[in-house]
This record gives C-alpha cells, structure tokens and sequence, in this order.
C-alpha cells in the first residue's frame, strides 16, 4: 500500500524522530511510504484563533496535495482532526461548495497512526520491543473528535518487553489546548498539575501518546518537577525493536 505521511509542522520543526520512526514503522509493515515536500501546516492553530480565512487557504491546499492519496496517515490525532471534523465546517462556513467536495472525497483516506494500523492494516502487534515501564494519556481531539478508542492501548499491549501502567483520570485533558494554554495560562497550568501527579504515581519510566503537542506540554511539566519521567511519542515505541530501540 502506498501511504503519504503528513507528518504536521510540530513534528517538523521539533520532533523530526517522530516521522522517521513513523517511516521505518509503516515500511516494515510492508507499506510503500512517500513524503510530499509541499506539505505545510493544516490551518488548526489559524481556524482557533479566528483567521478563518487563512485556514481555507491551507484547507485548500491539502486538498489540493492529497487529492489522489491512497491513504494519508497523521502521527498526530490533532491535525486529523482538523482535516475530517473541521475542514467540512470550514467550507460550509465559506460557501466553498468544490472545496466540501474536495473534502468529503478524501476524509475517509485520512487517517490518524493507530486508526491506520488497526483499521486499515487490521495489525495490533507490530513487532515492537520497549523494554520500559510505560503510561498512556490519550489525546482530546483523538479521544473526543476521531473516536480512536482503545486502539492506541491494543498497540502498546503487544508490545513485547514493556509494562502498560494505568493512568488514573487518563481521559482528562492535559491543559495544553494550544494557545489555551496561553490564553487560560492558570487553569492550564492546574490542569497540566494534576496530569503529572498522575503521570508520577503510576511509577512510569515514560509517558506517551499520539500527540507531541501534547506531550510537550505534559513533558514540560515533568521535567520543572524533575520527575526522571520523559516523554516519548506512541511512533516512537512501535518503531522500536530488539535491534534499536528508538526512543
């Protein structure tokens, strides 16, 4: 199968070994993986804060670059997100009916890392080795907008060496939300307070999930608590073997 990777501009500005794990991950599962080098932000940042109009410009232009994809995966729950719940709105908003078109025709091959594993590969034990005490925190817009459910936790029990330690409150936002987090500075900050008390109590060598967003917020948080717990992308874990572990 041949995949695009939209690896979004978090990841390419500050956490590039996201996307190489995500490549040695999907072509060792036999998947054919290209990088469009046009690819630019989806316009999430730009639609919640208000520049609508900005935010259909790159609507338009990930249309545009992905138009004849046969799959696009997102190491990211956030922007795909945005590209199936947001870009239809967005359109409507405008009165940008080819634009809707555009979207509809290729919502269904967008897809967040773990929805195209189970999903679309039907794979929960990729072959991963992570030698490590880990939790998990699902992501707001993977939990609450794509519905990933329980996927992200198929993968990670499958992995061999690892122990999957329960995070109470795991559903509870972290307190990041984007510019929330600078908007709502104080109510962030208790949000991102709890979640690392929880994180702490689980005696987890490392936190992950499927948004660095996300983790960058939690991980911040950690280490201002010298806590020893470090952060590692869910695409991290899975890319990992007992040849090299990854993260």
């Amino acid at each position: 199968m041949k995949v695009d990777l939209y690896l979004t501009c978090v990841n390419d500005a500050m956490f590039p070994r996201t996307g190489q794990a995500t490549v040695r991950l999907l072509e060792r599962l036999g998947c054919e993986v290209r990088f469009n080098p046009c690819q630019t932000c989806c316009g999430q940042m730009h639609m919640n804060t208000g520049y609508r109009e900005d935010a259909l410009v790159l609507a338009r232009k990930f249309v545009r670059e992905y138009r004849d994809a046969e799959a696009v995966v997102m190491p990211s729950g956030s922007c795909a997100a945005m590209v199936r719940e947001l870009y239809p709105q967005a359109a409507q908003w405008a009165g940008d009916d080819e634009l809707l078109r555009g979207v509809q025709a290729l919502e269904s091959r967008v897809f967040e890392l773990s929805e195209f594993l189970v999903d679309r590969l039907g794979v929960t034990d990729v072959g991963a080795y992570y030698p490590h005490r880990v939790t998990y925190h699902p992501t707001c817009h993977a939990a609450r907008m794509l519905h990933v459910g329980d996927r992200p936790l198929q993968l990670l029990r499958n992995v061999r060496g690892m122990t999957l330690l329960e995070l109470e409150g795991a559903e509870e936002c972290c307190g990041f939300g984007g510019t929330f987090a600078v908007k709502n500075a104080d109510v962030s900050a208790a949000m991102l307070a709890d979640k690392t008390r929880h994180i702490q109590d689980t005696g987890a060598e490392a936190c992950t999930a499927g948004d660095n967003s996300c983790l960058l917020h939690i991980g911040g948080g950690l280490h201002r608590l010298r806590s020893g717990v470090r952060t590692v992308h869910l695409a991290e874990i899975l890319a990992s073997t007992e040849e090299e572990v990854f993260a």
